[in-house]
């Protein structure tokens, strides 16, 4: 521990030496995961190995997940629902789907599957409104705080990912933006990005549970102006991180690199400690070949790399990803959770009769392009997908852990679950049938 805050000081020399005491003196007590070397560590020094499993379409909607064709972003999302139930009974809708998305029950069920880390999109409008300056307030901040205090009860950590910056970082959907990413473009949004994660920061500085920072998703798509945009990216980051160390000394910073989270040439060498490096990967080569670039960034510079998003492909495909990255010592999050009928997915909702009539809507070519359902019926359909989303209504995909290496625990058929009325999930002696 003394040796790599050493090597701290003349990586950093601008650190003066009390101020370096001071932070080995406060990092040696405090019960946070950190970054040292290569390697995830333990408060305690011991090796953290990421298992993660991403929360994707519960505070930031993604259209495919609700087997939408044209209504992609969470905006085009909500208006598919405003057209079908009204502002009223939309406003509802979203609250009660954050409740039953994800639950107490979800979580205690990631971690008797094996799981040690959540990843968990966020979307900026749940967390503040707009202005300059902006202000903090939003449902997000209570959604995260009981997060955090399930995954503490169940033994997961939590990994605080902005899936959708001020303005958009991407320049796709599920940025929710214009389709530019705005942020690096416009001041403002540019601060708003900044001062929310420096509110996140202070929120959370002091919880252990809180793994770390993932401060854009997949920044930059291949559909922008990459030379203009890619040399933006460290710097943005490099403030970010600056505004986030002025609230938090504690927690890993994640960067992710460009185009999807796949190009590291945008990164210079390492500028500032206990910070790992994402990319993201899906439907690649098994081979050493997929990732051999990010091990290479990891030998030079010592850090450790993430890696951040992948699967929704096979199981034999999951198990030789996932086995490879283990082999150079990278950890991971696959994405995602839960999915309507998929087998590429930890669980899978079972869409109620009739979620083909609001599926139209999201798939024509406007959301009043067709003709408008009659109210009962858009809100009996979709009070009863309300009801699909609560775990325990789900199929659990047992292959899909075993493909992550993960104990089989929990349920197969829906209906059969491992919970008694009032008990906490547990996993059983022996797979259920």
């Amino acid at each position: 521990m003394v040796l790599s805050f050493k090597i701290e000081l003349l990586k950093f020399p601008q650190m003066t030496r009390l101020s370096a005491a001071l932070l080995l003196t406060l990092t040696a007590a405090a019960p946070f995961v950190r970054t040292e070397g290569r390697r995830f560590v333990n408060p305690d020094g011991t090796q953290y190995d990421i298992k993660g499993i991403s929360l994707g379409n519960w505070l930031l909607p993604e259209g495919y997940m609700f087997k939408f064709r044209r209504a992609l972003s969470p905006r085009e999302i909500d208006a598919v629902f405003q057209r079908a139930l009204g502002a009223a009974e939309t406003q509802r809708f979203w609250r009660v789907f954050r409740d039953n998305y994800i639950g107490r029950d979800d979580i205690d069920f990631i971690a008797a599957a094996g799981f040690n880390t959540v990843r968990v999109p966020l979307h900026y409008a749940l967390f503040m409104r707009d202005g300059d300056p902006a202000i903090f307030a939003g449902p997000g901040w209570a959604l995260i705080d009981r997060l955090i205090g399930w995954c503490r009860d169940a033994g997961l950590h939590v990994i605080l990912d902005l899936h959708a910056a001020p303005g958009g970082q991407t320049g796709v959907n599920h940025d929710d933006g214009t389709g530019f990413p705005l942020v690096f473009y416009v001041p403002r949004y540019r601060r708003q990005t900044i001062a929310l994660w420096q509110h996140i920061a202070a929120r959370y500085r002091d919880e252990p549970v809180v793994l770390g920072y993932d401060l854009l998703n997949e920044p930059i798509s291949p559909y922008n102006d990459e030379d203009f945009l890619n040399p933006q990216l460290e710097p943005l980051y490099r403030d970010i991180l600056a505004a986030v160390r002025q609230a938090d000394p504690n927690h890993i910073v994640f960067l992710a690199a460009a185009q999807w989270s796949t190009n590291f040439t945008v990164f210079g060498p390492p500028f500032a400690r206990n910070v790992a490096y994402t990319y993201h990967e899906f439907w690649s080569s098994t081979r050493r070949d997929a990732v051999q670039d990010y091990v290479d960034f990891s030998a030079r510079y010592n850090v450790p790399v993430f890696l951040g998003e992948t699967g929704e492909l096979t199981d034999h495909w999951n198990m030789s990803f996932r086995t490879l990255n283990e082999k150079f010592g990278i950890g991971w999050s696959f994405w995602t959770y839960k999915e309507p009928q998929s087998t590429a997915t930890v669980a899978a909702i079972t869409l109620p009769p009739g979620w083909n009539e609001i599926a139209a809507i999201g798939s024509a070519s406007s959301p009043g392009a067709l003709p408008a359902l009659p109210p009962a019926r858009a809100k009996a359909i979709t009070d009863a997908y309300l009801q699909a989303i609560l775990f325990g209504h789900d199929t659990i995909n047992q292959s899909y852990l075993a493909s992550l290496g993960l104990g089989s625990c929990g349920r197969g058929a829906p209906g059969t679950g491992t919970r008694d009325p009032g008990e906490r999930v547990r996993c059983p002696a022996k797979p259920l049938p």
